[in-house]
């Protein structure tokens, strides 16, 4: 699925696949372009394999961001109860840093504090950093809205809620239909779109399609 924020909010297409491997997304992506994007500036992601690759194939210039939620929650898988405040914390002090250099500096005092107790999430966060750092690009006023891909978590939400006393369908294109009046219903909470860039993508309406596994 994609959805496109602040301001608008709308779903651009949806997908039904038995994986997403490094050979779907590219798929995706270059049907997006047929649909008439010419570029994309800046796409959240949670670190599925292969998307960020076909994202900068598809759309060279656009930023791609891990989503800092994702970050902080694999991050605390490797914490005692006890020290999950604390180190939420310090990381929220990196990420809410005013710019990369207070940033680093933030993260260095992170790693100089839990490096001993908590190495794997210092070698984690330092690993992806150079997938971080586009974030500080942007006012803080802005970040709120583009580093988290808490737009399209909220559409899961509404999906399962749909579906959570549904365990059985009798096909695929059954499966899709609920799950698209469950988007459907939900849109009708979302604000209307602020403008509309004649020939862009349009939004998901009848736009469901079956795409066979990729093999990965």
């Amino acid at each position: 699925m994609g959805v496109s924020v602040p301001g608008r909010k709308e779903l651009l297409w949806l997908w039904l696949s038995e994986s997403e491997g490094a050979k779907f997304w590219p798929s995706r992506l270059t049907d997006l372009k047929e649909r008439g994007a010419k570029d994309i500036f800046i796409v959240c992601v949670d670190g599925l394999s292969g998307f960020p690759e076909a994202i900068r194939a598809a759309f060279p210039r656009t930023k791609v961001p891990l989503c800092i939620v994702h970050l902080v929650r694999a991050a605390l898988r490797y914490v005692t109860d006890t020290d999950s405040r604390e180190v939420a914390s310090d990381l929220k002090s990196i990420y809410q840093s005013a710019t990369v250099l207070e940033a680093e500096e933030s993260l260095t005092k992170f790693a100089t504090k839990w490096e001993l107790k908590c190495p794997t999430i210092v070698n984690q966060w330092r690993a992806k950093w150079g997938d971080i750092i586009p974030i500080f690009e942007f006012l803080q006023a802005l970040r709120k809205a583009i580093y988290t891909t808490n737009a399209i978590e909220s559409v899961n939400r509404v999906i399962r809620k749909f579906t959570r006393n549904r365990k059985q369908y009798p096909n695929e294109e059954s499966a899709l239909k609920l799950v698209y009046l469950a988007i459907h219903e939900a849109s009708k909470q979302w604000p209307m779109p602020i403008t509309r860039v004649e020939g862009g993508p349009q939004p998901l309406r009848h736009r469901v399609r079956r795409t066979p596994s990729d093999g990965s």
